[in-house]
């Protein structure tokens, strides 16, 4: 059986306004009849005082005292009648109750010198409820009777009920404002819970930019904030795995094309070499051309396992204190021959005194890479291999006069084999390969920055900076 929950929420709110109604009326009705008829007996009590005072201080005027007290007593619906000690009537006004009606222990207590409060009562004196007092008269500790006065409660009880008529009205009331107000409050939260719903829905079916009402001001707000995170978060995650998904293919569709080619060459030699399709005098030439293919495959494999490696930290640096200038001249003496291939030439700018902190065989194949890829984009000009001290950090810089990157394509040169311009596609080392990918995972790991800024046709500049903290932290 399905019950909703805005009735859910409106039957508890009625519920227990409805228990706190009744529980309130209860006491707040006891507190008034006990009130009113404390007052009654106050009252009751202040004239038996009255009248034992006036009669203790003018024994000779006792009978203008009584007929006077019973004559103003009457006009307020009370009688009264006075006792000896032995709880003999001595005086009794008009209607006056009978002493000896009341029980043997209260009699007892009278003697003793206790004033009798009585708010309510229907025995004693008739059928007629009264509120009644017993004012014992005692002199010197001794007692000599006493006075009781009585009084209908009639008039009271029609009091209490015209407070209770007021207070059950008052209640009504209360009680419709508190449905109408109950049901607004239960309709707003099934409303707000029902967004929250629709919008998990959405989210279900595959809609991540879903957002719904969000505030601070209770618990369903609170949800609601979390709600909307947690939609942002998945919708980013989705778009990272639809990013890596489309880099994946595209990845595996540059690897497919990178080792399609060598294995092209490769398996079209070996095919001429063994039908006798290559004339002898090129056979030497085939082989060497086997040779530099094979030995680009393996280079591309020991790129691909390298720069997993480095994504997974998994190598460790040993970092040490590096003279740059011997690092940039070893740099400029490996490559001289690749870059007189294409008329150009290395120059090396950098003080003896300034010093890197990096591991050493990192640090050379973060600038091998770096270098060859000025080599290959660059002919006829000049490629420069600066270093600086700078405060704390040291500061290397690659700079060639080749033709330059769209500085719109600078910061997709670090994904592999990123394919910038068709016009540097033609280079024997497959784009840029998996190098420039390998360099920046390596200053990241250096805790270092690498910035690029080229400018197409003028050439391109590369900034390392590293940390210059002696034992540096790996």
């Amino acid at each position: 059986m399905k019950f909703r929950y805005a009735y859910q929420q409106f039957f508890s709110h009625i519920s227990i306004i409805i228990v706190a109604f009744l529980v309130l009326s209860l006491l707040f009705a006891h507190y008034i009849e006990s009130l009113v008829y404390e007052n009654k007996a106050d009252e009751l009590v202040s004239y038996g005082k009255a009248i034992i005072s006036d009669i203790d201080h003018n024994p000779e005027d006792t009978g203008r005292i009584i007929n006077q007290y019973s004559t103003v007593l009457s006009k307020r619906k009370m009688t009264f009648s006075m006792f000896d000690q032995g709880f003999n009537l001595y005086s009794v006004g008009k209607r006056g109750p009978t002493i000896t009606n009341l029980e043997p222990e209260q009699l007892r207590e009278i003697a003793k010198g206790h004033t009798l409060v009585v708010n309510a009562d229907y025995k004693t004196f008739g059928s007629e409820g009264v509120t009644f007092v017993v004012k014992p008269y005692i002199n010197n500790g001794r007692f000599y009777g006493g006075i009781l006065i009585a009084s209908p409660i009639s008039g009271t009880s029609a009091m209490i009920e015209k407070v209770n008529q007021f207070l059950l009205y008052t209640i009504l009331i209360a009680l419709g404002v508190s449905f109408l107000l109950s049901w607004l409050l239960s309709r707003l939260h099934v409303n707000r819970i029902k967004r929250l719903q629709e919008a998990t829905s959405q989210v279900s079916a595959g809609n991540y930019h879903v957002n719904v009402p969000a505030s601070n001001f209770d618990e369903i707000g609170e949800l609601a904030s979390d709600f909307n995170r947690m939609v942002n978060k998945i919708n980013r995650s989705m778009e990272e795995i639809e990013s890596l998904e489309n880099r994946r293919r595209q990845f595996m569709s540059d690897v497919s094309h990178e080792l399609r080619t060598p294995l092209t060459t490769i398996s079209g030699v070996i095919e001429g070499l063994k039908n006798n399709m290559i004339p002898e005098g090129d056979k030497e030439k085939g082989i060497n051309l086997v040779s530099q293919e094979a030995k680009r495959l393996i280079r591309l494999v020991n790129e691909n396992l390298d720069y997993d490696k480095i994504r997974s930290n998994q190598i460790q640096l040993f970092r040490e204190d590096i003279q740059l200038q011997e690092v940039l001249e070893i740099i400029q003496e490996q490559l001289y021959l690749q870059a007189e291939e294409k008329s150009n030439q290395i120059i090396v700018e950098a003080d003896p005194d300034v010093h890197v902190n990096a591991d050493y065989d990192r640090l050379i194949q973060i600038l091998i890479n770096i270098t060859k890829n000025s080599i290959q984009f660059t002919t006829n000009g000049t490629i420069w291999l600066r270093g600086r001290s700078e405060q704390n950090d040291t500061i290397i810089e690659i700079e060639d006069t080749g033709v330059g990157i769209d500085p719109k394509e600078v910061e997709n040169i670090w994904h592999r084999f990123y394919k910038a311009d068709i016009s540097r596609t033609s280079n024997p080392y497959g784009e840029f390969g998996l190098g420039l990918s390998i360099v920046k995972q390596l200053i990241v790991l250096h805790n270092g920055e690498i910035d690029v800024f080229s400018e197409k046709d003028k050439g391109t500049k590369f900034i390392i900076r590293f940390k210059n903290e002696k034992n540096a932290a790996v």
